[in-house]
């Protein structure tokens, strides 16, 4: 005759337990719990072999020092470490607030490498905090305690696959699995109505198809209803309330209770027992829980079941690189609507969403309006280490005075990459200057079913770039009227007195004071001990009226300033080197020296942050700083592209434009903004269209509001292939730079087959790497995927990427360097008043900053009424002006296009005087 344990062994009872008296089995949760370990262990080494350097991310976070609660979190950190998940301990004080508390669960439920959250109670706090709100301010992706309302819900309805399960339940269920009994069908009681025990046991069991009986300290006749039970879980937190005479033979008694109890046998004075009275209990039980050593370790190693659950969860959703955003599929309407139309029916995804999707955190990103976010600086911080994604270049040929779609292409791209291709992609480009929303080419940023959305904001409601630059530039003026009114005015005493105020009956300067002393060459940093003459050569700015620089100018170098910063602590360095006029002993004045260049990076403090948005299908892009800048380059800003090649991955690609044609701005953009970032591109896209290579060949002017004339609606090859020795012209220059060139030709309804074939044929001979037909202001992306995959292949290719000059070159070769190899001019000219200030600026030190020639982007030459390709002409230099803080030495040509002579009109050409 075989004994009941002996039986249960023939039966395949689990091992994890042992046998005492022959009666009881007693399940050990110590045992279970390290079988369970061992599984999470090896859930994690996969992961890690998957995605290397991945961990699986705990925080505990506790308010207060109270000793029970330490005792716990140390088990958990403990089995944390051993499983190989990264856990982290947040301890608040006591005098912690409901608000602290709440501020530090936002930034775990934000923080990417954290899949787990746990908020130790009983919060500790003098304060009166919340409870019930705290754990359901707790993501319920990261409530691994399982405890917020949502989870409870889930739990509650039986959706038991997408909620976390509280972990002593759970180790219950684990326990009660290995004893080999199924919880189908059984009568189950459970003792207790907890959140954290009772109530998620009964809803566990019921899911598991028990018929459950809770019962409470209100329930009559507790004895009986125990005496029903086949499997009994006791959760009530009272010493022995349940006596072995109650448990019905050979039933599973499961005991969540710690309690202490009087003991003078013991060290301390006590022991700990369970709720059940667990010697006469095992007399009858066929299976039971010890206290210690049943359901308490359980709890730790469920916890950390649910935080290895909650990562794998994460990488399901998240791949490693792989974005995973709500792309809109697009339904092209024929005839094709307007763009404000367009723009309007269709919906947007919530701009908050798309932040999440592309990887920002909450903190990362600044709400400004309903459909934009202003993206915080500091996220370069965090992604230092993570690899740039592909770097890719749109740009142009010469356009017609109606736009070739330069924008809409590179939108289309973008859309492409990311809805078609399923790559992730960013589009980074200018805010549109208000002139060019009410001019020809419409209000749309992009066009057609390329375009940003909502329209009517990206066009027409600044992001505030703009304003910060002309805030900026107006306190600059206005503190150079005044320092030129005052140092005529008041003695050099009243002036240091005035810079330099009393405060608590002591002076001190300020850093840019310290820097402005350091100078002046004056190596003293307590204001009392300044001679005279010291104190005069500090003071004394000596302005000369006639040497100052204009708003205008200043607008410019500010908004050129914030396009190429790279953080905020670039920012201020190059504003105080920003100069706003000459002395009367020609010595350089700058903004540091009147001491205003922290209270200018104030001011755009804000302007900094470039503007989240999205295209038509949902693609993110970054719109950043403002035309205003044409006279330095035209490029959208650094930062915006630093950020966005971050967040793409290295498998991702951030798509950017040049403001006007290859000739005009693709220049500046390798050799003053690749310079300045350090990012270098790996595809140049250069944009054509069949109607302006039409115009390069011989046709007839276009203007704008006028009917096309019938050589640019008609099929016209010979004219066409003429017009195509402006397109090599511009392949020739992009590949100047040893980069892999795309032509992209942008499709309109009048082009014919053999046209469209010419134009890639022409392209293919000039040496690109491929050349491929665009449709995607009709189509949205798929109209671009032609392109979208020869970008991509185009981007494989190994990088010769190379400037076009050495910065230590001197001036003038410098300047011939550009002006032969991009505008094919046999020489350059310098105006006598051109010599004379460049001479003085390279006696200041400037001739190592990039060159910047300013002229017309309506041809390939200096005159824009001439499109064919020009050669053996000679390029006038008349003026040359430098802007110190963007690090630029701008040349201006005889003849510029109409837009950019209005900029330059407005300019003193006198801002930093004549040399005398």
């Amino acid at each position: 005759m075989f004994s009941v344990t002996a039986m249960r062994l023939r039966h395949g009872a689990p091992r994890c337990w042992e046998s005492q008296r022959a009666i009881a089995t007693v399940i050990s949760g110590s045992k279970t719990s390290q079988q369970v370990r061992e599984h999470l262990k090896k859930d994690v080494a996969e992961m890690k072999s998957h995605l290397p350097g991945f961990r699986p991310g705990l925080v505990v976070l506790q308010v207060g020092d109270r000793e029970d609660s330490n005792l716990y979190i140390s088990m958990k950190l403990k089995a944390a470490a051993d499983i190989g998940i990264d856990a982290n301990h947040i301890r608040l004080p006591k005098t912690a607030t409901e608000d602290e508390v709440l501020w530090n669960i936002e930034a775990v439920n934000d923080n990417p490498a954290v899949h787990g959250l746990i908020v130790q109670l009983p919060l500790d706090s003098i304060n009166q905090i919340d409870t019930e709100k705290v754990t359901n301010a707790v993501s319920p992706d990261k409530d691994v305690d399982g405890l917020s309302s949502i989870n409870a819900g889930k739990l509650a309805r039986g959706d038991l696959r997408s909620c976390f399960i509280p972990c002593t339940p759970n180790g219950c269920m684990e326990l009660i699995k290995q004893t080999g009994v199924s919880v189908s069908g059984k009568n189950v009681v459970v003792i207790g109505r907890s959140k954290i025990v009772g109530a998620p046991m009964h809803d566990l069991l019921l899911w598991n198809h028990a018929t459950v009986t809770s019962c409470h300290s209100k329930t009559l006749d507790l004895a009986a209803q125990v005496g029903r039970a086949d499997i009994l879980v006791v959760g009530a937190g009272k010493a022995e309330l349940v006596k072995g005479e109650w448990v019905k033979k050979g039933a599973v008694v499961i005991d969540c209770g710690i309690n202490h109890i009087p003991d003078s046998s013991k060290p301390a004075g006590k022991r700990v027992v369970g709720d059940v009275h667990y010697l006469s209990a095992k007399e009858r039980a066929g299976y039971i829980t010890p206290v210690p050593g049943g359901v308490g370790p359980m709890t730790v190693v469920m916890l950390m079941e649910n935080t290895v659950k909650s990562a794998k969860r994460f990488l399901q959703m998240y791949k490693p690189g792989k974005w995973n955003i709500s792309y809109r599929k697009l339904k092209p309407l024929k005839p094709q609507p307007s763009d404000v139309q367009i723009s309007c029916s269709y919906p947007r995804n919530p701009i908050g969403q798309l932040a999440k999707e592309v990887g920002l955190l909450s903190k990362e990103v600044e709400p400004y309006g309903r459909t934009r976010l202003k993206v915080r600086v500091e996220v370069l911080k965090r992604l230092d280490k993570q690899p740039n994604g592909k770097y890719v270049l749109v740009t142009g040929i010469t356009p017609t005075p109606l736009g070739e779609g330069q924008s809409t292409i590179t939108l289309g791209l973008a859309q492409a990459l990311g809805a078609h291709l399923n790559i992730n992609a960013f589009a980074s480009i200018q805010q549109p200057s208000p002139l060019s929303s009410f001019g020809i080419k419409g209000c749309a940023v992009g066009g057609g079913y390329s375009q940003i959305i909502p329209m009517e904001e990206v066009s027409l409601q600044p992001s505030g770039d703009s304003e910060a630059v002309s805030a900026a530039s107006s306190l600059l003026v206005d503190t150079i009227i005044a320092y030129c009114h005052y140092q005529t005015k008041y003695s050099d005493k009243v002036l240091f007195d005035l810079l330099v105020p009393f405060r608590d009956g002591h002076q001190y300067f300020s850093p840019s004071q310290l820097n402005r002393l350091q100078k002046l060459g004056i190596e003293k940093s307590d204001p009392l001990t300044l001679t005279e003459q010291e104190i005069r050569r500090f003071i004394r700015l000596d302005i000369n009226p006639d040497a100052r620089t204009d708003f205008a100018s200043l607008k410019n170098e500010i908004m050129a300033i914030l396009s190429l910063s790279s953080s905020a602590e670039d920012l201020q360095n190059r504003l105080a080197k920003v100069v706003v006029a000459i002395s009367r002993y020609e010595e350089l004045i700058t903004t540091e020296d009147l001491g205003v260049s922290g209270a200018l990076a104030l001011l755009l403090n804000n302007a900094l942050k470039p503007c989240l948005m999205q295209t038509l299908e949902g693609t993110p892009v970054f719109v950043h700083t403002s035309p205003s800048a044409d006279i330095a380059y035209g490029n959208a800003s650094v930062v915006a592209d630093k950020i966005a090649l971050k967040l793409v991955g290295p498998q991702g690609f951030v798509v950017t434009e040049t403001l006007h044609s290859a000739d005009a701005d693709m220049e500046k953009f390798f050799n003053i903004k690749c310079r300045s970032s350090g990012l270098q591109p790996d595809v140049v896209v250069l944009v054509a269209t069949v109607r302006a290579l039409k115009m390069h060949g011989g046709g007839p002017g276009i203007t704008a509001g006028f009917p096309l004339p019938k050589q640019y609606s008609e099929e016209n090859l010979k004219l066409l292939e003429k017009g195509c020795a402006h397109l090599k012209g511009q392949v020739e220059k992009a590949r100047t730079y040893g980069l892999p060139v795309v032509v992209a030709v942008n499709t309109f309804s009048s082009d014919t087959k053999a046209e469209l074939e010419l134009v890639c044929s022409q392209a293919r001979q000039a040496g690109v790497f491929d050349a491929v037909l665009c449709t995607n202001w009709s189509d949205g992306g798929a109209g671009a995927l032609a392109l979208a995959q020869a970008v991509q292949k185009a981007a494989e290719l190994p990088s010769q990427f190379h400037y076009l000059y050495e910065l230590e070159l001197p001036v003038i070769k410098k300047i011939q360097k550009v002006a032969q190899n991009i505008y094919g001019v046999k020489d350059v000219e310098l105006s006598p008043k051109a010599k004379e200030k460049l001479a003085f600026y390279m006696k200041q030190g400037f001739g190592n900053f990039p060159v910047c020639i300013m002229k017309t982007q309506s041809s390939l030459g200096n005159d824009p009424e001439k499109k064919i390709v020009p050669t053996d002409f000679t390029l006038p230099i008349i003026d040359v002006q430098v802007f110190v803080g963007a690090g630029i030495l701008s040349l201006l040509t005889v003849t510029v296009a109409p837009d950019v002579s209005a900029t330059v009109s407005s300019l003193n050409m006198k801002s930093f005087g004549d040399p005398v």
